[in-house]
């Protein structure tokens, strides 16, 4: 699996196979359900007290980008004509998409620590 459907198929940066969490993203039980090790090659996630806190600087940059790319669309279609009816597309967009983004970050920023392991992958 490549390393951009890896991230977002929210899936371990060493073996691209295990999934990072025990719930999908729009399941709102165990939404920062992260398993402590992959289910698949075990390596532990948790490799500091507060590791992921530095997630919060990645899923802000998602954030923003995600946000621009909306208003880019709005200008691409026409429709930025009304400020108000802008800004609450661009936030309802954010907001519809949070849940994906808070994991998606979580898997970017283990991935810049967590190096992929080619001998990890499973073979199926």
């Amino acid at each position: 699996m490549s390393y951009i459907v890896s991230l977002l198929n929210l899936r371990c940066p060493k073996c691209r196979t295990g999934k990072m969490f025990q719930h999908k993203p729009y399941s709102f039980r165990g939404l920062s359900s992260l398993n402590k090790t992959c289910p698949h090659c075990i390596t532990s996630y948790q490799l500091e007290p507060s590791f992921f806190y530095g997630s919060m600087y990645v899923s802000y940059a998602l954030g923003v980008a995600l946000a621009v790319a909306v208003y880019v669309l709005l200008l691409l279609f026409g429709l930025q004509k009304n400020a108000l009816r802008s800004f609450f597309i661009i936030a309802s967009s954010i907001i519809v998409l949070s849940p994906y983004i808070y994991q998606l970050s979580k898997v970017i920023w283990a991935s810049f620590f967590i190096k992929f392991d080619s001998k990890k992958v499973s073979k199926d």
